[in-house]
């Protein structure tokens, strides 16, 4: 195997396992990620580390300070307003594209992520609904025929890595309105309504979102 390669393959190890570490908050906000700690925990060099933060960096999960280094993304409300706003429209107009593409069999299987959804009302796990949450969305959105659009969807949401985890968490009451919304986005895909409508629904399901989130976190 050229060096090359084992670089490579050292870097996926790398980010998989900062990134785990992020996804369930063993490393949090701020918290400085130390490359040579972590090459010796992994047992490799520092050059596929700083490769794998480097990768984590342009996905929105790691930020870099002067004099500091790299440290866990601290999510800024400013940053999350103009990236949900902007993912409204773009997931939207994604959906509505994908809209004449989706089977009965693709809207059947979005409908079963829903129906879990559902089911943990009653057991509440924003971790879990977080993550059935977006499997619901990109059964909608991967079909969108326009790569374009889809690669600006797929930019929005590596831009929300810890406030997307956490969201649910901070507005629980948000998750019944949400699967309600995801319901109501299936039977205007189902029933053929105007692409605008879809549009506007997927869209308005993002921003309601949004606004329940940032009063949330202005309610002191």
């Amino acid at each position: 195997m050229s060096d090359a390669v084992q670089t490579a393959s050292k870097s996926q190890l790398a980010y998989e396992f900062i990134h785990d570490r992020i996804t369930r908050h063993l490393f949090s906000p701020g918290y400085r990620l130390v490359l040579g700690s972590i090459a010796d925990e992994l047992g490799m060099s520092v050059v596929p580390v700083r490769e794998a933060i480097r990768r984590l960096e342009a996905e929105g999960y790691v930020t870099f300070e002067r004099n500091v280094g790299a440290r866990v993304a601290v999510p800024d409300e400013s940053e999350y307003v103009y990236t949900m706003q902007t993912l409204g429209l773009v997931e939207g107009s994604a959906i509505s594209l994908a809209a004449p593409l989706l089977t009965p069999d693709v809207i059947a299987e979005a409908r079963a992520v829903n129906d879990r959804l559902h089911r943990l009302l009653d057991h509440f796990d924003p971790h879990e609904f977080t993550r059935l949450n977006q499997q619901f969305h990109a059964i909608l959105f991967e079909r969108c025929p326009n790569p374009h659009i889809l690669d600006l969807v797929h930019r929005g949401w590596r831009r929300l890595p810890d406030v997307r985890d956490s969201t649910f968490s901070v507005i629980p009451e948000r998750a019944e309105h949400s699967v309600a919304e995801h319901e109501e986005i299936l039977h205007l895909i189902e029933t053929g309504a105007p692409a605008l409508e879809v549009e506007l629904s997927a869209r308005n399901h993002r921003w309601r979102t949004m606004n329940q989130f940032v009063a949330a976190r202005h309610h002191d």
